[in-house]
């Protein structure tokens, strides 16, 4: 569906504890962004950029994902976001704002954002997305849970923002042919998974895993750096560098 895959993260934290490799250090993201907009390139969200491709336009934009809501997008992530003047999307389980990361037993308990949080990142501009009810693998549930995860997640995060959610991301990019057809038919514009698939485009859109050691050289290894560079050849005016 794009050139580029857009590019997933998960939190942003100085916090080294990071078994499962979810884990971005705030510095590391800074470089990241930075690196992105000194080649003439601009983080956006998944909204932004389908509404741009379907102008025919968007070649220099990157998408950029955070998955499951952590409260520590708050304090490391947005500011970065607005230093650079990028948004993202920020796919938010609507059963667990408040709580933490109980899905992964052997790791760090990582707060998740509070409803006053998302509100705060919706005002700021970030697309906020749904990430279902729980972070379950939709595949293993069924009937009326199926539904909940996909429809009653949605309704909630309307509910808190005051804003259309159009955006949904499979938990653990685990998806088949029903997760798909409820996603389609709770009417979101588009769903994200992780890896290409059966069911890969507007409804299981692939993205590029963005762990801590992704150095800006070796996000030219998986061609955003190189997309950005190509499609910005030739600009007269190129952001300085960090102070």
């Amino acid at each position: 569906m794009f050139r580029v895959a857009p590019l997933m993260y998960h939190s942003v934290s100085p916090d080294r504890d990071d078994p499962y490799g979810v884990t971005v250090r705030p510095e590391r993201l800074d470089r990241q962004l930075w690196s992105l907009r000194r080649l003439g390139g601009r983080g956006v969200s998944v909204a932004e950029l389908i509404a741009a491709r379907r102008r025919g336009g968007g070649h220099r934009l990157v998408g950029l994902t955070f998955d499951d809501g952590y409260a520590d997008f708050v304090e490391h992530a947005l500011p970065a976001l607005q230093r650079y003047r990028f948004t993202a999307t920020v796919f938010v389980l609507a059963g667990r704002l408040g709580g933490d990361n109980a899905w992964d037993p052997d790791g760090p308990r990582k707060p998740l954002m509070t409803s006053d949080q998302l509100r705060h990142v919706a005002a700021a501009g970030m697309e906020i997305g749904s990430h279902g009810l729980r972070h379950v693998s939709l595949p293993s549930v069924d009937g009326e849970d199926l539904s909940a995860e996909v429809q009653e997640s949605r309704r909630m995060l309307q509910d808190i923002t005051g804003q259309n959610v159009g955006g949904f991301c499979y938990p653990y990019g685990h998806l088949d042919s029903r997760a798909v057809r409820e996603v389609q038919a709770a009417r979101y514009d588009y769903a994200c998974a992780i890896r290409r698939t059966e069911f890969t485009g507007q409804y299981a859109i692939r993205r590029t895993y963005i762990g801590d050691s992704d150095s800006p050289p070796r996000l030219w290894a998986t061609g955003v750096m190189n997309n950005v560079r190509t499609r910005a050849s030739g600009w007269p005016h190129r952001a300085s560098g960090p102070g």
